[in-house]
């Protein structure tokens, strides 16, 4: 088995999510310092960015590790906190100000984000991420609220 399939299979996992979420400012320190190329578990073979928002009450810049689909001039990401009660911060943060980064592979650019509100939309993007990463499923359903998802889209 694949090492991507062992993280997809590892997210699945309760126990898993509550590390990964405690371990996630770590993770993201890692990957930026390799500029995408390794995260704290490793090179997972999964599609990951990090993303840079502003604090809405710090004004600070605010980058995290997410993972991603789509392409091009429109990626999306899923504000899933591993189906935590709350939503992630970062996702507050681009509701306020959807002026954001993103940086994959090592390369940068500024994107719009946008919450993906259209039930028909919200159905496309959930079949993309879920093929990419399952555990997706498990996080909604977890989680008691409905999980923000946003299209990101290159300025």
């Amino acid at each position: 088995m694949a090492y991507r399939d062992v993280m997809r299979s590892l997210g699945r996992r309760r126990w898993f999510a509550w590390a990964a979420a405690r371990l996630a400012p770590l993770d993201t320190r890692v990957f930026k310092a390799t500029r995408g190329r390794f995260g704290l578990l490793g090179s997972y073979g999964l599609p990951q960015l990090l993303l840079t928002t502003t604090g809405r009450k710090s004004g600070q810049p605010r980058t995290v590790t997410l993972l991603y689909g789509g392409e091009g001039d429109q990626l999306v990401v899923v504000a899933s906190n591993f189906g935590q009660e709350h939503h992630p911060g970062w996702a507050f943060n681009l509701v306020a100000d959807p002026a954001a980064t993103v940086e994959v592979k090592g390369r940068s650019w500024p994107v719009t984000a946008s919450l993906i509100e259209d039930d028909a939309e919200r159905d496309a993007v959930w079949a993309t991420m879920r093929a990419i990463y399952p555990a997706y499923d498990d996080y909604r359903e977890r989680a008691p609220r409905e999980i923000m998802l946003f299209a990101l889209r290159r300025r």
